[in-house]
């Protein structure tokens, strides 16, 4: 659900969506080797800029990445994790799981 900020401005209504609600993205995550040096927290992400730093959170267990390159690119994955942070998050078994996005 889309939620909304109202600002009146004189006569004018104007509506913006809510900026903590639109960073927020529920949805599949699998993890990849390569392109990061051993251990490190990173991820791809299709949309966010380059460099920037997402909070992956997976069962209760939270890990902040950086993003280091687009993907994925498998239809209804929103993420695609390190293996790093992957072992971090204890998704090594499952393989793809149901992560927030933040």
């Amino acid at each position: 659900m889309n939620r909304f900020v109202v600002a009146i401005v004189g006569l004018a209504v104007t509506a913006f969506p809510c900026l903590a609600e639109s960073l927020a993205e529920n949805g599949m995550a699998s993890y990849y080797g390569g392109r990061a040096h051993r251990g490190e927290m990173t991820c791809a992400h299709r949309t966010r800029p380059l460099g920037s730093m997402v909070t992956v959170t997976y069962r209760g267990h939270s890990v902040q990445c950086r993003i280091n390159d687009r993907g994925p690119f498998i239809q209804g994955r929103v993420i695609d994790l390190s293996l790093g942070a992957a072992r971090a998050l204890g998704m090594m078994s499952a393989g793809v799981v149901h992560v927030l996005v933040e």
